[in-house]
């Protein structure tokens, strides 16, 4: 049974329940395994040694995660090679990449926990009831240690995006 986390987060002003640990600043970044494509699985270890900024959304096809995954991409053609930004939702394979495609996002890397929600049970963003993830950003270092972790307390605001890039960049 998945730790249940309330009176964090809010949706539209409602209280909600987050399923699994809530992941802090200087704890080593739990494993994952999500996907690339349907078939290609995608690993936190095969990106050590590089800045990960790992963003968790509900959904691509939502205005505010639109917005998030736009910034971010336009952020990250300017971080350099040593950092990584990858956002995670549950949509699917087929739908991160009409979306991003659609949308001209190649800077940031998305990914899709749809079959095994692996990194919502580790990273304590899946809402309860919902099968959605909520917005949440965790910034880890080269050497596999979370140096900046957000879950922003409204499902529907933008996260903290200067402090994130912040933390990313101090990490390098």
């Amino acid at each position: 049974m998945a730790e249940e986390r309330t009176g964090e987060v809010t949706l539209k002003g409602n209280p909600i329940t987050l399923l699994g640990p809530r992941i802090e600043a200087n704890e080593d970044a739990p494993e994952f395994s999500v996907l690339k494509d349907l078939v290609t699985p995608a690993t936190l270890s095969e990106t050590s040694g590089k800045v990960r900024v790992l963003l968790s959304v509900p959904s691509l096809d939502t205005p505010v995660c639109a917005i998030e995954t736009k910034r971010f991409n336009d952020e990250a053609a300017s971080l350099g090679d040593d950092i990584l930004v990858q956002i995670i939702s549950v949509d699917t394979p087929f739908a991160l990449g009409r979306w991003c495609g659609a949308e001209g996002v190649s800077n940031v890397k998305a990914l899709s926990d749809f079959r095994d929600r692996d990194f919502g049970k580790k990273y304590g963003v899946e809402i309860k009831g919902l099968g959605i993830y909520t917005r949440a950003a965790f910034v880890v270092d080269r050497q596999g240690v979370v140096v900046y972790s957000e879950y922003v307390p409204e499902v529907a605001q933008e996260p903290n995006y200067a402090a994130i890039l912040d933390a990313a960049r101090a990490a390098v």
